[in-house]
């Protein structure tokens, strides 16, 4: 799953052209890296509270919106990880936080697609039964 959600981070941040200028061109993996680490971690921490894979995904699918408490508990934790770990400015981290709602959205699509199986339910649930097993390490399977 963290792959995929890599991938997806790369490019809705790629596409995005205010986010990607803001990132240091030297730090772009290393971001994506961390924004994905970011979301997987919130998306594993946040299913228990939000009745399991199904209530996440249809609360991602059902539009996010400022406010959303699945948005809002990855984008603190995500402003403050990329300010802390590579010296990225507010304004930076801002901007990505504010692109946080189009990509889940996007990961929500992609995992509700019959036609797509790069992400489905399915794949999420075994990626976070495996916290148990393992911690999180589990999850970059």
């Amino acid at each position: 799953m963290f792959d995929q959600i890599l991938d997806l981070v790369k490019e809705h941040m790629g596409s995005n052209s205010q986010v990607n200028s803001a990132i240091p061109a030297d730090k772009t993996a290393e971001v994506h890296h961390e924004i994905a680490n970011q979301i997987t971690n919130g998306l594993a921490t946040q299913s228990t509270g939000q009745g399991g894979i199904g209530g996440l995904l249809s609360m991602l699918q059902g539009g996010i919106v400022s406010g959303n408490p699945i948005t809002s508990a990855i984008q603190g934790g995500l402003a403050g990880s990329l300010g802390s770990k590579f010296g990225l400015p507010p304004a930076v981290t801002g901007a990505i936080a504010a692109a946080l709602p189009g990509l889940l959205q996007k990961f929500a699509t992609k995992a509700n697609d019959p036609n797509d199986d790069s992400i489905t339910p399915d794949s999420i649930t075994s990626s976070l039964s495996k916290l148990g097993k393992g911690g999180l390490g589990g999850l970059f399977n």
